[in-house]
């Protein structure tokens, strides 16, 4: 049974009291940026000032400067090592002029110097040393709820989260037991009030049921399955921490990399948690951007695709696009309800985000209008080269 909030959000008079999409934002809007995984292990990790040991374990790469040679056949030279901002390229200049209130990433790497590699396949460490990267991007909270944080064990988790905590930047997801990793990061916004951003692990992401959080274990928050059960108790939990004001984001990490389909079970999970009381839902895991939906009033989105990877090179999957990146700008006013949603377009070349061309542009906008119509969204291309998203 819902409660009077919940049957107030959802009344025919709260509906026709919505402000239109790309309607200006009141007094008191909120402008989150929201950027996918952000991967800055590996390859990455080797061209930064402090590298990791480049030893892998995984199947076929023995060496992570591997994957820097792959990049550097596929779009030449990477002068090494680059400086701390290098990675984020024209991303920076493009949040300075859009002065977001809050920048919200999927850290999808561990920082750490463990040896202790989870025998896996696929493992993401960043050296420690080089955690200034996020600091040189204003990266106000790190969700760590995903199939990588725990890559090199609880010291490694452990370590990530000490290094984060000591550059200043906050987490959520992700803990030395399951109350610290069902606590929200909340982020104060200078007089417009406080973001609660809650982060979420699901199975269906390749998180191991053992890598959650107990009472005695560190691990992942992790949600079991999108039941109505499970949901309404991740519903209580968030509730516990909300104040008058408050705007609260989910941040879940869910289902495959790859390919736009977007299951049934997982709309009505998004709905459920909007149906609770949250505002955003920041859905992860697919390596490209995946549809986008606004439902009563309040954004979803299924899959952020990836901000930063080292993925140049490698074959397979070209018809994703996965070098292609967006970020995401969402202007929420005071009840959380979203007033605009506006898409930066980016494609990763040498290990960097640079603006991308008026072709891929293109393409983006082509592939999420399409995968919006069943949604109820539309995407179109702004004058400065931007995605502005329209719903109904």
């Amino acid at each position: 049974m819902w409660n009077r909030r919940q049957f107030l959000r959802m009344s025919g008079g709260a509906l026709a009291a919505w402000p239109g999409p790309g309607s200006p934002g009141c007094e008191g809007s909120v402008t989150l940026f929201l950027g996918g995984d952000v991967m800055t292990g590996r390859g990455i990790d080797q061209v930064l000032p402090h590298p990791s040991s480049p030893r892998l374990h995984e199947a076929y790469v023995g060496s992570a400067l591997d994957y820097v040679e792959l990049a550097e056949r596929a779009h030449g030279r990477i002068s090494r090592p680059v400086t701390f901002s290098y990675v984020w390229g024209d991303l920076l200049s493009d949040l300075e002029r859009r002065s977001p209130d809050l920048r919200i990433v999927n850290l999808e790497t561990s920082v750490t110097t463990s040896e202790e590699a989870v025998p896996k396949g696929i493992n993401y460490r960043m050296q420690p040393a080089n955690v200034p990267c996020l600091r040189a991007a204003k990266i106000d909270c790190c969700v760590l709820a995903n199939n990588h944080v725990l890559d090199w064990g609880t010291p490694g988790l452990r370590e990530t989260l000490e290094t984060l905590t000591g550059a200043g930047i906050a987490t959520t997801g992700a803990g030395r037991s399951a109350e610290d990793a069902g606590r929200p990061a909340v982020l104060d916004t200078s007089g417009k009030g406080r973001v609660l951003v809650f982060g979420f692990g699901m199975p269906s992401s390749g998180i191991p049921h053992d890598w959650a959080a107990s009472d005695t274990r560190p691990g992942v928050n992790l949600l079991p399955d999108s039941s109505p059960r499970s949901v309404s108790r991740a519903v209580e939990r968030m509730e516990r921490w909300r104040r008058p004001g408050d705007r609260i984001v989910a941040s879940i990490h869910w289902g495959g990399n790859w390919g736009y389909d977007v299951p049934r079970e997982r709309r009505e999970l998004a709905h459920r948690l909007i149906e609770g009381g949250v505002d955003v839902v920041h859905g992860h895991s697919s390596h490209h951007p995946q549809g986008i939906e606004v439902y009563h009033g309040r954004l979803v989105l299924y899959g952020s695709g990836d901000l930063l990877n080292d993925y140049e090179g490698i074959s397979g999957y070209e018809e994703f696009r996965g070098d292609l990146a967006l970020g995401y700008l969402a202007a929420l006013e005071p009840s959380g309800r979203l007033t605009r949603l506006d898409l930066l377009p980016y494609r990763i070349r040498r290990f960097r985000l640079q603006r991308a061309a008026t072709e891929d542009t293109r393409w983006l906008e082509d592939t999420l209008d399409r995968e919006g119509k069943a949604l109820g969204t539309a995407v179109e291309l702004a004058a400065d080269g931007s995605l502005t998203v329209r719903w109904h």
